[in-house]
């Protein structure tokens, strides 16, 4: 569904008899619309239906590079229900199921087989597809109210691995049921927020007691289940050949690591425009990575929002990144991406990128050569419209690029 975040005081502007359009590609919400824009946006409506068309039909398609390299096209799961969907929309697998729905909101946590018929859910519908489910990646901010500590900055503070190292039974359980999952299907489980080698083998010694429990249960279980870790700060991205010798795989999360390194917090609607994934210091942590893993030979995912935007996905695969997780809707058009450029080209793009001193410099060089490639296509539009004037609310962002609604 289509939504525009940080539009700051519309609500107490808006008394609620308005006509408005609501733009979640550019970002904007306009008010009393004149009749030209409104005829403007049921044109764009009905070109971007045509194009959804047209890019389901790749959903078959091979996820080839003209130049013959393969990019690997996974879906991001958020709950379970999402499941089916995904798996009809092309993608190759789930790239990163995010698991804190089992917690968010509730006065207790779930209990072993509540999380193991989640994951199993999610797991069968991939039919044999690898799944890979992030442990949770909650804090203070997101567990039962009352009985777990409280965080004033849980981005911070005590979130993600470190809660689940500090909460050992907690952590275990959750352990169970992915290893019991595991024996539906290809789940690999990812540890989120890693810092160092220790986070890495403390957790794989308390997935070895969750391993013995089972047993003594004489439950059924995996027993070679890939364990992989989220890059997500910049000590992560520095220090990632510390971490290859244990780890089977690498998944960048872009969210985060856009966060940290520019210290902006993406939730917040002042600071919107300061968040730049394309910023020159982000796509050289990004390269870092891919580097590393490409030569210990370990597949390097990326599962932020950064991959399901067409130009940032075209400077990951430059980048050398060869297996993208993004939004289900996404994933037509970002094999529509893939299929329409080179790897070659999109090298030069990303090391032009790299060279430039600012995000907008950056931009600047990417999106003049994914344009040789497309042209002026409809899905590369962002920003504001030049057609769209007069009473508007512009916001920090749209949430996701469906047809825009009136």
């Amino acid at each position: 569904m289509p939504a525009v975040v940080g539009l700051r005081d519309a609500t107490e502007q808006l008394t609620g008899n308005e006509h408005v359009i609501l733009d979640g590609t550019s970002g904007i919400l306009i008010v009393d619309p004149t009749p030209s824009q409104i005829k403007t946006y049921r044109e764009r409506r009905a070109i971007e239906a045509l194009e959804d068309q047209e890019l389901q039909a790749l959903s078959v398609a091979d996820s080839v590079t003209l130049d013959g390299h393969w990019v690997t096209l996974r879906a991001n799961v958020d709950l379970p229900e999402e499941a089916g969907f995904a798996a009809r929309s092309g993608a190759e697998g789930v790239g990163l199921m995010r698991t804190k729905f089992l917690v968010v909101g509730r006065a207790t946590m779930p209990d072993e087989e509540e999380q193991y018929r989640a994951y199993r859910h999610v797991v069968e519908a991939f039919g044999g597809r690898p799944v890979v489910i992030r442990t949770f990646d909650v804090g203070g901010d997101k567990l039962p109210i009352g009985s777990y500590p409280t965080d004033p900055n849980p981005f911070l503070g005590w979130r993600a691995i470190r809660m689940c190292l500090d909460e050992p039974e907690l952590f275990k359980t959750q352990l169970r049921a992915l290893l019991r999952a595991a024996m539906h299907g290809d789940v690999r489980i990812m540890f989120p927020l890693i810092i160092t080698l220790d986070e890495v083998l403390q957790a794989k010694h308390l997935l070895n007691e969750a391993a013995r429990e089972l047993d003594a249960r004489g439950v059924p279980y995996r027993h070679d289940v890939p364990l992989g870790v989220m890059v997500e700060t910049p000590a992560a991205a520095l220090s990632v050949h510390t971490l290859v010798d244990d780890v089977s795989f690498l998944s960048i999360g872009t969210n985060d690591l856009v966060q940290y390194t520019l210290a902006v917090d993406r939730g917040s609607a002042n600071l919107a425009s300061r968040f730049t994934p394309l910023h020159p210091a982000v796509l050289t942590l990004i390269k870092r990575i891919v580097d590393v893993g490409a030569a210990h030979r370990l597949e390097v995912a990326v599962c932020g929002e950064m991959a399901s935007q067409p130009l940032m996905a075209f400077a990951l695969i430059g980048l050398g990144v060869r297996c993208l997780s993004v939004a289900g809707r996404a994933v037509p058009l970002v094999k529509r991406i893939v299929r329409g450029v080179s790897a070659a080209v999109a090298a030069e793009a990303a090391n032009a990128a790299l060279e430039s001193r600012t995000a907008r410099e950056a931009e600047g060089e990417l999106r003049r050569r994914l344009m040789t490639a497309f042209g002026d296509a409809p899905f590369l539009r962002d920003g504001l419209p030049s057609f769209v004037e007069g009473n508007i609310f512009e916001g920090s962002g749209g949430l996701n690029t469906s047809s825009a609604h009136e």
